[in-house]
Order: C-alpha cells, then sequence, then structure tokens
C-alpha cells in the first residue's frame, strides 16, 4: 500500500497516484475503506494525498470529450450532422438520456458510466469522469475521511483544518451538485455500513441545503483565503491555485443559499413558487462576506478588464497556462491542456474554414439578449427603436461590448492569413440568408456563430487549434462576475427592492450589477428598472443571460426560476436578412441590412415534470424511501 501515499503533481494539485477504486453500487462498502488507518490518516502528507483524489471527481465538463454538449436552455442549437448529445434529447423532452443506459454513444458528462477506469489513453480516459458516479464516490472517500480525522495526530492545528476542510467543502459541494438537477437526496453524512439495509430518505430540497451550508459554513471557518500564505502550502508553492479556499467555501455557500431560496426549490420544498426571502437574506450574507474580502484586497481574485476577458476561458501562446486568470473562483483540474481543445474548439468552427460536421450555435433569441451599449434591453430585432438606440437596418451597431467578444456576426472576418482565391470567398462569416455559413447541416443554423470559447482564427487557415499555439480551454463553474450577480439577486429578493444589500457589505443589488456593466463597457441600469423587485429582476435576469451566457448556467436558471416550461424560453430561433448597399469589410458592425425576420426552428414542448431531471430506474427500486421524481 505505499504506492498510495506517493504523490505526485498535475496541474497545480497534489494528487495520490493511486488509481480511483470501482464506486458501481455507489452506497455499497468498497475497497478503499480497508485502507490502513494508521498508515493513510496519520500526517498531513497522507491524509493530503487521500483527500485531493476528491479533486479528481471534479469532471471537465466543457471538454469531457471529442465534442460535449453543457449549453441545454433556449441559448444553443447544434446543426444538423447529428442528434446524439444530451441537448438533443432535451430538445425532445427526452430527460432520460443523461443517463449511459439510454445513451449509446455516451456524449454526455453526467453519466459515463465507471469513471475509475484506467486508460493510458488521455483521450479516452478523459471520458470516464461524470457527475453521478464520482459524486457518491466522493461522498463515501469524504465519510471515511471524516471519521478518521481523529487518526491526524502527527499534524499542526493549520493541516488538521486544511484537511477537515477541503473534506467539508466537497460533502456540501457534491450534494450541492446533485440537488440542482434531481431534487432533495439523502445526505450522506457517516460511512454507510454495508451489512444493514439502506433506509435513508430523500429530503426536501431546502432540508438538503440547510445541511449543505452547515457544511459549506464550517469549510469557510477553517480553510484560508490563499494556500501560498500558509505554512502547509509552502511545500506547493505557486500551485495552490485549484486548492479548495476560503473564498470558494463562501462562494458555494451563498449559492446553495440562493438556490433554496429560488421559485423551484422553494415550491419542491414549501409548495410556494416565489422566492424565499430567508434563504435569499443568507445567501445575500455569504456574498456579502466574500465580496467585502475581494474588494478589501485580501485576496487575489479581481474581475478580468475586457481585453482580456477571454483569458477565463482559454489561453494561447502561454505554454499551456491554464485558463480563468485572477476572476474563476472554481475549477478543477484537467487531464491534459492539448486535448483541452481538440474538440471543443472544432464544435464551434463552421465546416467551411474548420473541422468536423457537428456545430453548436447561439440561438438568434439568445443573442437578442445581448442589447445596446447603452444598457437598455432590445425590445423587437425586427423592429427600429428610438429609446434604446437600435435601429433594425443597422443590428449590430453600438451593441454591449460583450456581443462582440462572444458572437460571430454576419461580415465578420474570421480567416487572418492566406486562402486560396476559389476559398477567398469564406474569408468574412457569410450569415445572411443563403450564405455560406449558413448550412444547416453543417454550419450555422441560426444565423450566429459562437467564439467565445476559442480564438475567432481557430480555423484550418490561421490554425489557432494547433499543437504549438498551445491552446488550452477550460470553462470554469464559477467566476468573480457570477458572484456579483448572484449577490444581487439574493440582495433583490431578500428586500424586494433594488436598493437592497447584505448586512455586511456597502453595496446595493443594482450597484452589484452596475459592477458587472462597468467591466463591460456598457450603461448602467436604467432608472426606469429601479422602482421595485419586479420591474428590476428580468432585467437583472437578462444581465445574467449575457453575462454568463454559453458557460452552462442558463438550463438551471431557467428551471430554479420556473421559466423552462414558459414561452419564450421554449423556442430555438434563427434570424433571417439580406444584406444591401456596400459591405464594409473592415467594421462589419456598420453594415447595413433588410427584410430582417426570426421564425422558429424548435419548440420544445416541456411539461412540469421536466423540472427535474429523472432517477435512475434501478437506484430508485432500492428502497421506497428514494424515490422517483414526479412524471418518470
Amino acid at each position: 500500500m505505499k504506492k498510495y501515499f506517493k504523490v505526485i503533481f498535475i496541474t497545480g494539485v497534489l494528487w495520490s497516484s493511486t488509481s480511483l477504486l470501482s464506486c458501481n453500487k455507489y452506497l455499497d462498502k468498497e475497497e478503499q475503506s480497508n485502507v490502513s488507518s494508521k498508515e493513510a490518516f496519520k500526517n498531513f502528507i497522507n491524509f493530503q494525498g487521500y483527500t485531493e483524489e476528491l479533486y479528481n471527481c471534479v469532471v471537465n465538463f466543457s471538454n469531457n470529450y471529442w465534442t460535449n454538449s453543457w449549453n441545454w436552455g433556449e441559448d444553443e442549437i447544434t446543426s444538423t450532422a447529428n442528434n446524439f448529445h444530451f441537448v438533443n434529447k432535451i430538445d425532445q423532452g427526452n430527460f432520460w438520456g443523461w443517463q449511459r443506459e439510454f445513451d449509446g454513444w455516451g456524449a454526455g458528462w453526467m453519466d459515463q458510466g465507471d469513471f475509475t477506469t484506467r486508460n493510458d489513453d488521455v483521450f479516452a480516459n478523459r471520458a470516464f469522469r461524470d457527475l453521478w458516479s464520482a459524486a457518491w464516490f466522493g461522498l463515501r472517500k469524504i465519510s471515511l475521511g471524516l471519521e478518521n480525522i481523529d487518526k491526524l495526530t502527527e499534524a499542526t492545528q493549520e493541516e488538521k483544518n486544511l484537511i477537515k476542510g477541503q473534506l467539508l467543502f466537497f460533502r456540501g459541494w457534491f450534494h450541492h451538485r446533485l440537488m440542482e438537477y434531481f431534487g432533495g437526496m439523502p445526505y450522506i453524512n457517516y460511512v454507510l455500513p454495508s451489512d444493514q439495509k439502506l433506509r435513508l430518505p430523500r429530503l426536501s430540497y431546502q432540508a438538503c441545503a440547510d445541511l449543505a451550508a452547515a457544511d459549506f459554513r464550517e469549510a469557510a471557518n477553517l480553510l484560508p483565503i490563499d494556500w501560498d500564505n500558509t505554512t502547509a502550502g509552502q511545500r506547493t508553492l505557486g500551485k495552490n491555485q485549484l486548492r479548495i479556499n476560503k473564498i470558494m467555501a463562501l462562494a458555494y455557500l451563498g449559492k446553495n443559499y440562493l438556490w433554496a431560496g429560488s421559485p423551484l426549490m422553494n415550491f419542491q420544498s414549501t409548495g410556494s413558487k416565489t422566492y424565499q426571502a430567508d434563504y435569499c437574506k443568507k445567501a445575500a450574507q455569504a456574498f456579502g462576506e466574500l465580496l467585502s474580502l475581494v474588494e478589501s484586497g485580501q485576496t487575489n481574485y479581481a474581475l478580468v478588464p475586457l481585453a482580456n476577458i477571454h483569458l477565463n476561458f482559454y489561453t494561447t501562446g502561454q505554454n499551456w497556462a491554464m485558463p480563468g486568470s485572477t476572476e474563476a473562483i472554481f475549477r478543477g483540474p484537467y487531464i491534459d491542456a492539448w486535448v483541452s481543445n481538440w474538440g471543443t474548439s472544432k464544435q464551434y468552427i463552421p465546416l467551411e474554414v474548420g473541422d468536423g460536421d457537428l456545430k453548436f450555435n447561439p440561438t438568434a433569441n439568445y443573442v437578442d439578449y445581448y442589447g445596446m451599449k447603452s444598457g437598455l434591453p432590445i425590445k423587437d430585432i425586427t423592429q427600429s427603436d428610438a429609446e434604446s438606440g437600435y435601429n433594425a437596418e443597422y443590428p449590430w451597431k453600438d451593441r454591449d461590448p460583450r456581443f462582440y467578444k462572444d458572437i460571430i456576426f454576419d461580415g465578420t472576418k474570421v480567416v487572418q492569413g492566406n486562402m486560396s482565391a476559389s476559398e477567398e470567398k469564406n474569408r468574412y462569416a457569410n450569415l445572411f440568408t443563403g450564405g455560406s455559413y449558413r448550412d444547416t447541416r453543417t454550419g450555422s443554423q441560426t444565423g450566429y456563430v459562437l467564439r467565445k470559447f476559442i480564438p475567432l482564427t481557430s480555423n484550418k487557415y490561421d490554425q489557432a487549434y494547433s499543437y504549438g499555439t498551445n491552446l488550452h480551454i477550460y470553462v470554469p463553474y464559477m467566476r468573480l462576475a457570477d458572484v456579483y450577480l448572484m449577490y444581487a439577486e439574493s440582495a433583490l429578493m431578500a428586500s424586494n427592492s433594488a436598493m437592497g444589500k447584505a448586512d455586511n457589505y456597502g453595496k446595493t443589488a443594482v450597484d452589484a450589477i452596475n459592477i458587472v456593466r462597468d467591466r463591460a463597457g456598457v450603461g448602467h441600469v436604467d432608472s426606469k428598472f429601479l422602482s421595485s423587485a419586479a420591474a428590476l429582476l428580468p432585467e437583472l435576469r437578462r444581465e445574467r443571460a449575457v453575462e454568463l451566457a454559453f458557460e452552462g448556467h442558463r438550463f438551471n436558471d431557467l428551471r430554479r426560476w420556473l421559466l423552462l416550461t414558459e414561452a419564450p424560453y421554449t423556442l430555438k430561433k434563427a434570424v433571417s436578412f439580406d444584406r444591401a448597399g456596400l459591405f464594409n469589410n473592415q467594421d462589419p458592425s456598420q453594415n447595413r441590412v433588410v427584410n430582417i425576420q426570426e421564425h422558429i426552428i424548435l419548440e420544445r414542448k416541456f411539461t412540469s415534470k421536466h423540472y427535474w431531471l429523472p432517477l435512475k430506474v434501478r437506484d430508485v427500486n432500492m428502497y421506497p424511501e428514494f424515490y422517483q421524481n414526479p412524471g418518470w
């Protein structure tokens, strides 16, 4: 067993070199429970090696397989070349598709099977990381660790706090992740005996969230802001960015409370379809504590300037540096930086200038959320609006600056380098009606292409995705802008006022929104939205849609707001238009169009059962108290 305690350095996290052990039956007693507690838990090095295996249970959802979907709201639609990703199943209302039993191709990151399978091929190995298996495996491992915490005798108090803080954080985090998709679950906070029948009941969402909150709170109390400033962290100085810290614990404490106070979760727990103000107040307090630490300069976290905002999602030419910069709050490890962009970059590039036939494109109705630079929304993309300054003949002009960072629109210069004469026609994005980029099978159905997670030069001519460019893609689970917007939502709904704020933080709900807008170069929230919480809430939700676009948040946001089944959020649309006048290839935002219209590509037929994913049949058949979600 000595090799169990040997550690290696990978991407800034200290890892146990042992293979993960099988967890096909996640509540069974497994082999790791037979590890000698005398050796495994006696000192910080050994116990940390044991604990850090939990980091390997954080799924890299953004490049888990050759191509992968993680945007399941009304935000994205694939080209028609293939239809095997979970987003296609969701569009059909087939939420069983998250389970590998119902997904023969295995394209999802929620259930890939036995994630502990060893494989020396990193391309294959990255596919064995999934939420369902990893969460239950992790929860048992955490219970074993906490049960043996008193065995940690050869350690300082700081080291004991670090171990316990990490274990508690991950216990809260795995439960929170399961609850997001499935609702209240049994809360696993002790080692389940293998010689007794299982009878742990599913809890209400809020009861489960209360237990997670206690774990996040204690973790925040035990953990440092920065491991580099601890004695134990000096062993891995400069490589501690991914280690669980106080800021991460506070961030998820706040998110856990906000989710518990959101309409869906409140309805599941109490029968009321409104926000629960007390949970929102607790969320605002947690976020307020975090933001006070950030703004007083006590942390390394800060919003990335708009010019460098791509560093949140990808780096290039930086020797495979991990994306995230100063803004990423929570990320997991990655298996290989090179394979991180191998499929992810190609799933966005139109076939006319790239590789692969399956593409993931922004829906036109979602792109409409990107309002004007003035900060005002666009009421109707087909109609000019003097108040906001939107002109339907110049639909790309004076838009929110994030529009130009995230979206390839008609006329954008895509290829920068040399092209043959016959291919020259594809240098600029031909996204007008009938344009070469509008092929529904291998191009864009919607009239837009996504560029948020890749350099614009990621194409077969400029080769920004080639090995020599060191392109590394990673979408974080949470970043600082998200925290500001969750604080704004919490403070707003806790106080029922745009001027609401936490007792421990000086800024109001609308102040927090404007901080995010200031970074983006967008006008502040207009005064007409400040008269009440009901007036500001839609604008706050639009801000969240734009700032966090395509980062995997929208599906869960629509669910927790009880909007998933409601029009217009059930629609996916395309824009059509014709070019008019001279084509401006220097500034495509100045190009004039005519006949701009939107039409529905797909309407999702959802019912109330679609607010929660179905649990596995074999699991709900284990005992009555672990019951299936309604309607499934």
